[in-house]
């Protein structure tokens, strides 16, 4: 009796190095791979590895796109806080603010960076108004206070002490170095 070649797939083990299971099927023998899905740890430790390579050369990036963010924003605060300061003594020239307002010897100047935010009043005017030049004293970006270096019109341009007499100028307390080189201290943005 002649044997008749099976009618669904027949399942044949596998070889001794295990290289998968053998179908018959469509009239002919076919091999299917050992591995039908997923990763091998290999294949995973490598990936792995890449992915860590790119984060490492992303951080000091994101760290110096951090800083000149800081660095903006510090230039931006010293340009509001010179630009009340001169508007302050703006108005004091054109005679806007009482001389009792202002302190004697102060050149025109504000005697402290509170008196730009909460204001003086104005010359002849009976409702109480008052000029205001800042909202708040900005949060220095490098230090994250709202302590700053002050300079007096008296004071010698590269003083670090305050004589206290005005604020003829204001800069950072910190004592970190820019991406350009130059100390925060130091910038006359």
């Amino acid at each position: 009796m002649a044997r008749s070649k099976p009618s669904g797939p027949t399942v044949h083990n596998p070889g001794p190095r295990g290289y998968g299971r053998r179908f018959f099927e469509k009239g002919r023998w076919t091999r299917l791979a050992a591995r039908t899905g997923g990763y091998t740890f290999v294949e995973l430790i490598i990936v792995t590895t890449i992915i860590l390579i790119l984060a490492s050369a992303v951080q000091p990036l994101a760290k110096v796109a951090m800083q000149r963010q800081k660095e903006a924003e510090l230039r931006r605060v010293l340009r509001e806080m010179r630009t009340a300061i001169d508007k302050f003594k703006d108005a004091a020239d054109a005679q806007l603010i009482p001389p009792t307002e202002l302190r004697a010897g102060g050149e025109g100047y504000p005697p402290d960076l509170d008196t730009l935010v909460e204001g003086v009043s104005v010359v002849n005017d009976a409702t109480g108004r008052k000029l205001k030049f800042l909202r708040r004293v900005p949060k220095d970006p490098m230090t994250g206070d709202t302590e700053w270096g002050k300079r007096s019109y008296q004071d010698r341009p590269d003083s670090t002490s305050w004589g206290g007499q005005n604020v003829y100028d204001v800069y950072s307390l910190s004592t970190g170095t820019g991406l350009d080189g130059s100390k925060y201290s130091e910038w006359d943005e």
